[in-house]
């Protein structure tokens, strides 16, 4: 599992010494998954957090990484941005490879294909395929800006 992997990952960090930015990013990491497994529990789940949940939980943390890289880069917080960089490089390497605009472009003419979406009233079900095929591969910002265009055109 990927939780598994993503533990095994800090150990290693640990004893090996890593960098400080590796370590804590893991760390900090292992503290989404954990608050989301909680409240995953709350909601009278007993096991754990799929994969699926898991790499949600990535991909948030990647995307607010972005945007706070992006504010302090505006404030002239070089140093900081760069360090929301580095953090979102650990984490991911835990997600799957992103797909490009291309492969976006192909994804979003497939489905509407598949689903033979024919107007903006389709937009909700086929972004709820894009999410269901590319979990964590894709920006869906993007997806669904791309998608909105392909309907409304």
């Amino acid at each position: 599992m990927l939780c598994d992997r993503i533990n095994e990952e800090l150990k290693t960090a640990m004893k090996a010494r890593e960098g400080k930015i590796k370590i804590g990013t893991l760390r900090l990491m292992n503290a989404a998954i954990k608050d989301k497994d909680i409240a995953a529990r709350s909601e009278d789940r007993c096991s754990g957090l799929t994969d699926e949940e898991v790499l949600a939980v990535l991909t948030k943390m990647v995307k607010q990484r972005e945007d706070s890289a992006k504010t302090y880069e505006d404030a002239g917080r070089i140093e900081l941005a760069e360090q929301e960089r580095a953090e979102i490089e650990v984490i991911r390497a835990f997600l799957p490879r992103q797909l490009d605009e291309a492969e976006i472009d192909k994804a979003v003419q497939d489905v509407i294909s598949e689903l033979e979406a024919d107007g903006l009233k389709d937009m909700g079900k086929c972004m709820g395929a894009l999410k269901g095929k590319y979990a964590g591969a894709m920006d869906f910002g993007t997806a669904g800006a791309k998608l909105k265009k392909a309907l409304a055109g």
